[in-house]
């Protein structure tokens, strides 16, 4: 099939939820074969519902999706589903692979060297730290050797090795991708188009040109509206003070009040329907929990992984009040084990003191109860119920009254690292644990996030790969768990 040929369209689509909520009114949009697309927009505006028509998992309530009928399509999603955790690495891809199975090791092997992964397959999904989680979900997709690629987020965990290994695939690929992404410089170094879905109006713009330009482009655009618009309210203003002092003349210098009334309101209609931005959450505080003294946590061993092996090694580590600890390492050297052991103090060689509240943030939202709504969740975490505060904190986290009564399990990834972000807020801990804090979430709000945490006066171990984030917090101390295995 030439290159020039569409592999996807979507012409006046239209699709809402059971419950009423508005995804996609009356969206059209093409995709040509071999073109790299970023699908931008913001958190809850349906981007992975826009993968889901794609694919068929979902149908339009009107309007037509047209894939060409020649090319295959996979998805490498955002987090592996958590039906598939316990599965062994091996069955994982059986899960997704089509071929013959003694055929199925020697394309295991294929897909995981694709992805710079070199792992046992006899293990467990779950037994593998996030960010080779995320190489695995690419192997899913690539296992099925589709036409199309959708990515949903692929950076999310993987350390600045894997970032650029998956650049070096996507330039060389001749496959048409489709990418979910809030890491602008990963965008702009392969994509040749944006697909922008509204939140506001639900509908898809599309634009032509490497991430960068797109983002300048839609920003002059925007700019240019505002002075249309400012253009016509000062004509519609002058308008309407001549209109009054003709009316209040009399005679026939009311018709010419009517005419200037009639010219207002024409220029009224005229404005131009300004695209509204993403909207950044609200400047936040984490309080502290009060009257917390000396040593918050100490941390005389740890385990640090090895050729896939655990190996223990002794720390002198301890955090008091006001310290910050940056944990660091690569992709498998069992950052996320250690802090999920840390905050569970389920470690032999850590020690929280008593009475600390720890503030946990997870990369997979697992300490949220996804039965719950989102109301209940708030509530649940706060030492003296105050629906009052809980309500302003939500609302300054977008979490909307549509939202705060919608189960975790039906939010977006994005939705839902807010709602541990407002968990933490309304908790005031002593103690902060947080792993890949801007997983997930719309780079509008990563300034906020980074000063609260830059602000913040308890205890914090992090773990992010995001450089340009970490240069805005106040780091006090740095573990790289990689030179402990040197020792």
């Amino acid at each position: 099939m030439a290159a020039e040929n569409l592999a996807i369209r979507f012409q006046n689509v239209t699709f809402e939820y059971s419950d009423g909520k508005v995804t996609l009114d009356e969206a059209s949009f093409t995709v040509r074969e071999g073109s790299k697309i970023a699908l931008m927009g913001q958190n809850g505006a349906g981007k992975s519902t826009l993968f889901n028509l794609m694919q068929g998992n979902i149908k339009a309530l009107s309007g037509k999706v047209y894939i060409d009928e020649n090319l295959s399509i996979a998805c490498a999603q955002q987090v592996v589903p958590r039906d598939q955790l316990e599965l062994t690495v091996r069955e994982f891809f059986a899960h997704y692979f089509d071929g013959e199975t003694y055929d199925l090791d020697r394309k295991i092997r294929e897909v995981l060297d694709i992805v710079n992964l070199s792992i046992p397959i006899e293990k467990k999904v779950n037994s593998y730290s996030g960010g080779q989680q995320a190489r695995l979900l690419l192997a899913s997709a690539l296992i099925q050797d589709p036409d199309v690629l959708l990515l949903d987020e692929p950076t999310n965990n993987l350390d600045a090795e894997g970032i650029g290994h998956l650049m070096m695939f996507l330039m060389s690929s001749e496959k048409t991708c489709i990418v979910i992404s809030h890491d602008a410089d990963f965008l702009n170094t392969f994509t040749d188009g944006v697909l922008y879905l509204d939140v506001w109006t639900h509908k898809v713009e599309q634009y032509v040109g490497d991430y960068y330009t797109v983002v300048e482009e839609i920003k002059a655009r925007i700019e240019k509206e505002h002075m249309k618009n400012a253009q016509y309210e000062k004509k519609i203003r002058e308008n309407k003070e001549k209109a009054n002092y003709f009316a209040n003349k009399g005679g026939k210098m009311r018709l010419v009040a009517r005419k200037m009334r009639d010219e207002a309101q024409q220029m009224e209609e005229s404005k131009v329907e300004v695209r509204r931005e993403d909207k950044p959450i609200r400047p936040f505080d984490i309080p502290v929990q009060e009257e917390i003294n000396g040593d918050i946590i100490t941390v005389s061993s740890l385990t640090v992984m090895e050729n896939h092996k655990p190996q223990e090694k002794k720390s002198e580590l301890a955090l008091r009040k006001n310290q910050h600890l940056h944990l660091i390492g690569p992709n498998g050297i069992g950052k996320t084990t250690l802090l999920e052991k840390l905050a569970s103090q389920d470690n032999t060689g850590a020690v929280i003191s008593d009475e600390i509240r720890v503030g946990y943030y997870r990369q997979d939202f697992t300490t949220l109860n996804f039965e719950q709504n989102v109301f209940d969740a708030l509530m649940s975490v706060m030492i003296e119920k105050d629906e009052e505060r809980m309500r302003s904190v939500a609302s300054g986290f977008l979490l909307s009254r549509t939202v705060m009564q919608t189960q975790i399990k039906h939010l977006s990834e994005g939705q839902k690292g807010l709602v541990a972000f407002a968990q933490i807020v309304l908790l005031e801990p002593g103690l902060l644990i947080l792993d890949e804090p801007t997983n997930h979430i719309n780079f509008r709000h990563i300034p906020m996030i980074a000063k609260a945490l830059d602000q913040y006066k308890g205890a914090m171990i992090i773990v992010s790969h995001v450089d340009e984030f970490i240069a805005q917090i106040r780091i006090d101390e740095t573990l790289d768990l990689g030179k402990m295995l040197t020792k």
